[in-house]
């Protein structure tokens, strides 16, 4: 059973309500989800990825930069810019990402995209059900590592533990670190996405009132 005191339940906590943001925006769980919203979604993945590895990879020691080299994701990532035509889609605006001052900042940033894969494997299943794709025709970041993605879950979540420690500050490094990298990311997302259909809702209530005087 997971120790309300542990690293993996403090970022839980802190980061509780920017995932509940992100997956708002994304709505990749959406019935409605279209062929459209879900290449842009992409898109905005391919922005974010590689500028977001190379801040890591900077803020990690060398003794980990082999270890974080093998959990890339990037070579997923290409496939499905290749497979749905979006050569260029990590071109726009630079990315705004959180100073990573350490490893525990590091390892809190990672806990975003670490978990971020453990969540694809569900948005992979609804990918293929929904739309049809499959790792080879645009589905390959979500679908990533397929069996494996728990393990490799798992093993993350010891060296969370080990590497973020015992520290009050270097655990608020790390809570502070994965906020950010949401917030990052949310940033992202809202630059390549439409409003999400209960935001266009709610503008178009906002927009009514005020036009009958509400």
């Amino acid at each position: 059973m997971e120790s309300p005191s542990s690293v993996i339940s403090l970022l839980r906590q802190a980061t509780f309500r920017s995932h509940q943001d992100i997956e708002d925006l994304l709505q990749l769980d959406h019935p409605g989800l279209s062929p459209e919203r879900y290449r842009q979604a992409i898109a905005g993945f391919a922005r974010f990825l590689p500028a977001w590895e190379a801040a890591v990879v900077a803020a990690l020691p060398a003794r980990l930069g082999p270890w974080f080299a093998k959990r890339s994701r990037l070579r997923f990532l290409a496939r499905d810019v290749t497979a749905l035509g979006l050569a260029s889609a990590a071109d726009g605006a630079p990315v705004h990402l959180p100073a990573l001052s350490g490893v525990a900042a590091a390892f809190g940033s990672m806990y975003v995209l670490e978990g971020s894969a453990l969540g694809g494997q569900v948005i992979a299943r609804q990918v293929a059900a929904r739309l049809g794709l499959d790792p080879d025709q645009g589905a390959a970041y979500f679908t990533g590592w397929r069996a494996g993605t728990g393990t490799l879950w798992r093993e993350f979540r010891e060296r969370l533990e080990v590497e973020v420690g015992p520290r009050e500050v270097d655990r608020a490094s790390a809570c502070d670190a994965a906020v950010q990298t949401f917030a990052a990311l949310e940033a992202v997302f809202r630059a390549v996405l439409p409003a999400p259909a209960d935001a266009e809702l709610e503008d178009e209530d906002a927009a009514a009132a005020a036009l009958h005087g509400a």
